[in-house]
């Protein structure tokens, strides 16, 4: 048992009493509470995201391995095939095919997309207040109408005897659009497709490059107008350089969102005319389910997955430089 004489150790520290049982101070363990809470409040969308993303992902990679068609269905029986269905669909021509269409198919989508969302969310940002809220419900109406829908109504817009399309056109002196087929051949079909798309992909943008067109201060622009720039150089010295990381990021989701975009394709026209508009996801869904060789269908959709990440993979870098030069103009 020590005795306490009340002196300070030569360290100066004032010594403490240890706990009862061993536990330590109070101070702790806060501070590795506090450090992990986190990580826990992250466990329940880890959860679900293994359950709903990676349960079905590990299945599909087995199901690439495999043989498997109605005959193996009925019965029960598992052939594997190792990367026998990667070594069909790479040496397939129509796969490449589909390829090079899905890439030019994204790129003008994404080109059309991003340029009407920021012309629509500058627009936004110079509107009157009720002519605002006005534009700012039929954005948010066509983005929130569910995709099926959407293509319906399309459907029957460009319809080709009683579409409300050709009935105008032909009203405006177009006689032979009257009964024009819009999905009789491939560049009609695919009009409407981006029509379709670029109408429900731009409230998106706009909405979003409009509310961070409200963190820029108005005394920049009163700057600018003092040293004489006019429209384009206010947006160029003065907005561009605040949207930049957000349309960087916002491209990065479109190109995502339209390389993966199966039932706007599928609902026109169902990949016709004589497949000549299928896309990647279209392709996997039609040589997997339509043909029932599920085993080729689960390869090509993995396959589309590695296409489209070695397709982001430069873009992601320029969005992760984009984002450290942000951080270090910051820290300065």
């Amino acid at each position: 048992m020590s005795v306490q004489t009340g002196k300070a150790p030569p360290d100066g520290r004032v010594p403490t009493r240890p706990l009862k049982g061993g536990a330590a101070p109070p101070g702790g363990r806060a501070p590795r509470v506090k450090a992990g809470l986190p990580y826990l409040m992250l466990l329940p969308a880890l959860a679900a995201t293994a359950v709903f993303l990676g349960y079905p992902m590990v299945q599909n990679v087995i199901l690439s391995f495999q043989n498997l068609n109605m005959t193996q269905l009925i019965q029960h029986v598992t052939e594997w095939t190792g990367f026998g269905n990667y070594q069909d669909v790479l040496g397939s021509e129509e796969f490449w095919r589909v390829t090079l269409r899905s890439v030019i198919f994204t790129a003008v989508n994404v080109v059309t997309i991003m340029v009407g969302g920021t012309l629509t969310g500058l627009l936004l940002a110079r509107l009157g207040p009720k002519m605002r809220l006005l534009l700012s419900i039929a954005l948010v109406l066509a983005w929130a109408m569910p995709i099926i829908a959407a293509t319906t109504v399309y459907r029957w817009l460009f319809a080709q005897r009683f579409g409300v399309v050709n009935w105008v056109l032909a009203e405006l002196g177009f006689d032979s659009m009257a009964d024009y087929n819009w999905t009789g051949s491939q560049l009609s079909t695919f009009f409407v497709i981006s029509l379709l798309i670029t109408w429900t992909s731009i409230p998106f943008v706009a909405i979003n490059l409009y509310a961070a067109t409200t963190t820029i201060s108005r005394e920049l622009y009163e700057a600018a107008a003092l040293d004489g720039a006019g429209a384009w150089k206010s947006f160029t010295s003065v907005t561009y350089p605040f949207l930049k990381p957000f349309l960087l990021v916002a491209t990065f989701l479109e190109v995502i969102w339209i390389f993966k975009a199966l039932p706007h394709v599928f609902a026109i026209n169902e990949g016709g005319p004589d497949r000549l508009t299928e896309t990647l996801p279209v392709y996997a869904f039609v040589e997997g389910v339509g043909n029932q060789h599920y085993g080729t269908g689960a390869a090509i959709s993995m396959l589309t997955i590695l296409i489209l990440l070695a397709l982001m993979s430069y873009y992601l870098r320029i969005v992760l430089r984009q984002e450290d030069l942000d951080e270090g103009e910051d820290q300065k």
